[in-house]
């Protein structure tokens, strides 16, 4: 199991012990020997995909002994344990935790923040703690992905109930907004028309409509069944298609995936949950409240020749 920033923090201060200068890259290698994590748990990602989880906690774990006076930095990158720090360990702790650091003034001056008073003034600061094992990173990114799965499922709510035209409409929105090629116009050739093999709906891939997509969209309540998706492969028989869309507002069992994956047709399969989140990714019938950017220090900047 992946530890907990605040688990790493005392093991941290004890390997930079020796006063020497150490890098982050190989402390995080020797603490990651040091806790026995395996490949697949130093390869997990925070949900953005963007940064190791362990890697963000060590980081963090290195800034929190820093902002407390801990260990220092002697020069970009790199840092070394502080008289402060060494007088700690003699204390021989059991652990070190944020609540542990508030012992240190200017800890508490980082983790605290200024209320602005009505006329624009700052009042006094008051501590910030936000009662978690997680890093601040990992707070932000697991609180987005909650609020974007409670909008999926609403999302998806609204579009169960909305009218099987106003359905089809909708996916073609989605698909244009994604970036396949015609006008609306061209797009919606064929939706609504029944009788038509199988086949709602037509799309270009691309603007000059070098190949041609063709969509089925059906609001379902319980699983697509694989009978469903026989038809479909049928209908894009008889175009002499290769590529196919189908959409639903339900879902799919194993028995279609399997089976889309032997027939030679390249057929993509989107479920509620997948339409949801590429309509919330595309703003197809949404709108952004805020928007928070989270910015770091950009090292190549500050290097001096």
């Amino acid at each position: 199991m992946i530890p907990k920033y605040e688990e790493i923090m005392l093991p941290f201060l004890k390997h930079i012990s020796d006063g020497q200068e150490h890098g982050l890259s190989e402390t995080v290698d020797a603490l990651a020997s040091l806790f026995g994590l395996s490949d697949d748990e130093l390869r997990e990602l925070l949900p953005s995909g963007r940064q190791p989880v362990f890697r963000n906690r060590v980081g963090w774990a290195r800034t929190y002994l820093k902002k407390a006076g801990l260990l220092t930095s002697p020069k970009r990158a790199h840092f070394k344990i502080s008289d402060k720090g060494l007088e700690l360990l003699k204390e021989k702790p059991d652990e070190i935790t944020s609540k542990f650091l508030t012992r240190y003034d200017d800890f508490v001056e980082f983790k605290s923040i200024r209320r602005e008073k009505e006329n624009g003034t700052s009042s006094q600061s008051e501590l910030f703690e936000i009662h978690t094992d997680q890093t601040p990173e990992e707070t932000l990114e697991y609180a987005y992905q909650k609020l974007r799965n409670d909008l999926i499922k609403e999302v998806l709510d609204i579009v169960k109930s909305c009218s099987p035209a106003f359905f089809e409409k909708l996916v073609i929105d989605v698909l244009i907004a994604m970036g396949y090629g015609g006008s609306r116009k061209e797009a919606g050739q064929a939706m609504g028309k029944s009788g038509d093999g199988g086949i709602d709906g037509i799309i270009k891939e691309d603007k000059l409509g070098l190949d041609i997509i063709y969509l089925q969209a059906k609001r379902w309540e319980n699983a697509v069944p694989v009978k469903e998706i026989r038809d479909f492969t049928g209908a894009l028989a008889s175009k002499k298609a290769k590529k196919g869309i189908f959409i639903t507002t339900s879902s799919f069992p194993n028995s279609v995936y399997e089976f889309v994956s032997k027939v030679e047709y390249n057929i993509i399969l989107i479920n509620g949950e997948h339409l949801a989140d590429l309509m919330i990714e595309n703003n197809v019938g949404l709108s952004i409240v805020n928007t928070y950017q989270v910015k770091t220090i950009d090292s190549d900047y500050f290097e001096e020749d």
